[in-house]
């Protein structure tokens, strides 16, 4: 069985908040979700997000700073649920399935991710300031690193995650959606076959 990996620090989560705080953040962020879902995040202000929640402009500025800032924790919301699942939920995505197999969920899973809330992720990507170095893509790519490992692949472990994780960036998917016709079925097969192809030559596969 394949241990999991010890839960890296995503954005904020360095800081414990009070009750109230944690409470106006949720609020905050519910509300840029709801309006993500109705209008986009192209369209998504800090204004918009203060007027739905009710509260003054300058509460949400002094809360994340900028909108950057804010597609960044809507990000890391999203990215914090795909976490507990894949170090700690059941197979195919958690501990204990096979190597392979939750490398498979895992690309299928955040395809998923990709399609519920693809304009986040997208709006997140396209601002933040070192989307390479965050820790959110960290915690992914450390974890394709082990299952790699796992699956006894040969070659730069780490060149071959990062290539990996790069297939399922959102700008890329929505891209290949929206743009190319692709379907969302089509891009999971291609991302199992690409994961397979990668593990043939290890033993068992």
């Amino acid at each position: 069985m394949n241990s999991p990996l010890p839960q890296l620090p995503l954005v904020d989560a360095e800081i414990p908040e009070r009750c109230d705080a944690a409470r106006n953040r949720k609020l905050l962020l519910d509300a840029a979700a709801d309006l993500v879902s109705e209008l986009g995040a192209d369209a998504v202000t800090m204004e918009a997000v203060a007027a739905r929640a009710g509260v003054g402009k300058g509460t949400v500025f002094r809360r994340f700073g900028n909108r950057a800032g804010l597609m960044n924790a809507l990000l890391d919301r999203t990215e914090r649920a795909l976490q507990q699942a894949f170090m700690f939920g059941p197979p195919p995505l958690g501990p204990d399935a096979d190597a392979i197999v939750r490398l498979v969920a895992f690309g299928r899973a955040r395809l998923d991710m990709v399609t519920v809330q693809g304009e986040v992720l997208r709006a997140a990507e396209d601002s933040r300031e070192s989307r390479f170095s965050s820790p959110a893509r960290a915690v992914s790519l450390r974890h394709l690193e082990k299952l790699l490992t796992d699956a006894g692949v040969d070659g730069d472990i780490e060149l071959l995650a990062s290539a990996l994780l790069a297939s399922l960036e959102a700008s890329l998917v929505l891209h290949q959606m929206r743009v190319l016709g692709m379907s969302l079925a089509r891009i999971a097969d291609g991302w199992e076959d690409l994961v397979r192809r990668i593990a043939r030559g290890a033993s068992g596969y």
